[in-house]
């Protein structure tokens, strides 16, 4: 990916507000949350309406988590069963997993990375 992840920021900022803080909007904190918005895959204009707001850009800080847990578990179980499909013999079965991971995923960084490991069966 061209631009390195925030994610580890997000999540940090993510559990201050879920432990009760409340959102603070700053310049830093938009450009945050509008580059994370990016990278998982949440549509600019969507994203731009969000920060103008707190309650708005607490929504798109909580979604912005949940899609990268989600896609790391996702892109996770995939990985494992199709390693698992390709040391049993099963490349073609190894092969569908992935392709139907990519098939559904959004997020720039976990299609590259199920990408990597598909081409990684040839």
């Amino acid at each position: 990916m061209a631009e390195d992840v925030d994610w580890e920021e997000v999540r940090r900022l993510a559990a201050r507000v879920e432990a009760g803080e409340a959102l603070t909007l700053t310049s830093d904190v938009r450009e945050l949350l509008l580059r994370a918005a990016r990278q998982v895959a949440i549509p600019d204009a969507d994203a731009l309406v969000a920060v103008n707001d707190v309650a708005t850009a607490t929504t798109l800080l909580r979604e912005a988590r949940a899609r990268i847990r989600e896609g790391s578990i996702r892109l996770s179980r995939t990985r494992l069963r199709a390693d698992d499909l390709a040391r049993n013999g099963d490349v073609a079965g190894a092969r569908k997993l992935l392709e139907d991971l990519l098939a559904v995923e959004e997020i720039p960084l976990y299609r590259e990375l199920a990408e990597i490991e598909l081409e990684g069966l040839d």
